[in-house]
């Protein structure tokens, strides 16, 4: 299981990104405040030991905000996620694919958007929102279909009634 280390919201399109402690998520539409809403990236995520591991390689100390993702999520893997739902508190999000690094990885740290291209998924995940609800920094974060009594979209409750006689 891991942990919601960060959360980010951009006011604007290239606008600053703010952090913030707790944030509201919309089924269908992403982060309440959020630029970005309604579409197949409703919220974006990346690894805290990515982007840590990234910094140490290039020898830079840029902030993780860099990368423009909402989430940061810290000791789980968003490689090769694509499908998968994943658990944030009480809400699920499901992620749709890999995020590509542009060319404003650049701007941050020089040689960035080449290193993020060389290892796949380095530059983090895009997914929809499922669930209405509020997350905050320290919330558990897991994978649902990592827990074999639980399918994605079924909580144990739900199943045990779909299995009933």
């Amino acid at each position: 299981m891991g942990e919601l280390a960060a959360i980010w919201i951009k006011r604007a399109k290239r606008g600053k990104m703010d952090p913030a402690q707790s944030a509201t998520l919309v089924a269908g539409r992403g982060l309440v405040g959020n630029a970005d809403q309604g579409r197949r990236r409703q919220v974006t995520l990346i690894e805290e030991e990515v982007w840590r591991a990234l910094m140490d390689r290039l020898d830079a100390d840029a902030p993780p905000t860099a990368r423009r993702a909402n989430l940061m999520v810290r000791g789980i893997s968003l490689r090769s996620s694509r499908g998968r739902v994943l658990r944030i508190g009480g809400c699920r999000v499901r992620v749709r694919g890999e995020t590509m690094p542009c060319e404003r990885m650049d701007e941050a740290v020089p040689g960035l958007q080449a290193a993020m291209r060389e290892d796949p998924w380095s530059g983090g995940a895009f997914a929809e929102v499922l669930d209405d609800g509020e997350i905050r920094v320290g919330d558990p974060v897991a994978w649902l279909d990592d827990d074999p009594d639980t399918l994605p979209g079924q909580t144990r409750t739900s199943k045990a009634r779909s299995l009933a006689p």
